[in-house]
């Protein structure tokens, strides 16, 4: 175990963190940067005392469920926890799960975006969306939080093959699978991403028909054409942004300028959400 350089890591990761960025209100007399250790002792679900001694070098060595806490706490991605786990003696193992907080300038970037972007996890939960998005695919702000998810939707409703055609979606399907089998290797022991490959082999022939092919692979392409109920037809060119540190991708959902597809994305973005009904 390296006390010091544990020590030291946790005090500048504290430090580099803000309340905002773990949901906590900024407060008043804020006299050091980033939070304070009482806070991430509770992120933690331990005692200030003990994080204390920690970050000071004086403390026990940590199991590996109090460094899972730790990371955790800190926010830390899978190369930090890494490192964390091994200041401590300890080897990282798999990492938990995908991580499910959004950086706060990836938010930024898609509310300000003039095309539809959606933000997905490694299991296909759908983490954040523009307004453009839930005019286009669905308004997810509707949908309960655990069937935000895109392979829930392709494979458990009918919604997809509705906007994407049965073509591009059997597509999707297959390549999806074989992107989902991947992130089972990288999270072995997350129970979400279990209950949803279980969620989809009861309750999908097709999927569990694809699951038992063992494919694995990372999905490349999303570029598909989209009948859309209100505007018609949509050919979208779909680019996919990498967050690495957080295995979460940027889905853009983009139109050539001037083009009918373009209009289309125009008019959803004046309609949003809203249902259209025939004048009488």
């Amino acid at each position: 175990m390296d006390r010091h350089g544990l020590a030291d890591f946790l005090r500048v990761r504290r430090e580099a963190l803000q309340p905002s960025d773990v949901g906590l209100p900024a407060g008043l007399r804020r006299r050091t940067p980033g939070l304070r250790r009482e806070e991430v002792a509770n992120l933690a679900t331990m005692s200030t005392d003990y994080y204390t001694r920690l970050e000071q070098g004086r403390g026990p060595r940590p199991s590996r469920p109090v460094l899972t806490g730790l990371a955790r706490a800190l926010r830390l991605s899978d190369d930090e926890r890494a490192h964390l786990f091994r200041l401590a003696g300890e080897q990282p193992g798999p990492p938990p799960g995908p991580p499910s907080d959004v950086r706060s300038g990836v938010l930024r970037m898609i509310a300000h975006l003039d095309v539809p972007a959606l933000v997905l996890d490694a299991k296909y939960d759908v983490l954040a969306w523009n307004p453009l998005a839930a005019a286009l695919i669905t308004d997810f702000s509707a949908v309960p939080r655990r069937e935000r998810n895109l392979l829930r939707l392709r494979f458990l409703t009918d919604r997809q093959a509705e906007l994407f055609g049965e073509t591009a979606t059997r597509e999707f399907a297959r390549e999806a699978a074989a992107d989902l089998r991947a992130a089972t290797s990288t999270y072995p022991d997350n129970p979400e991403l279990a209950r949803l490959v279980r969620d989809l082999q009861a309750g999908s022939p097709e999927f569990a028909e694809i699951w038992s092919r063992h494919e694995v692979g990372r999905q490349q392409s999303l570029c598909q054409t989209i009948h859309h109920p209100q505007v018609g037809r949509i050919d979208v060119i779909c680019e996919v942004l990498v967050v690495p540190e957080r295995d979460q991708r940027v889905i853009l959902y983009t139109t050539p300028p001037g083009s009918p597809s373009d209009q289309a994305i125009r008019l959803l973005d004046v309609i949003g959400t809203q249902t259209l009904t025939p004048q009488t």
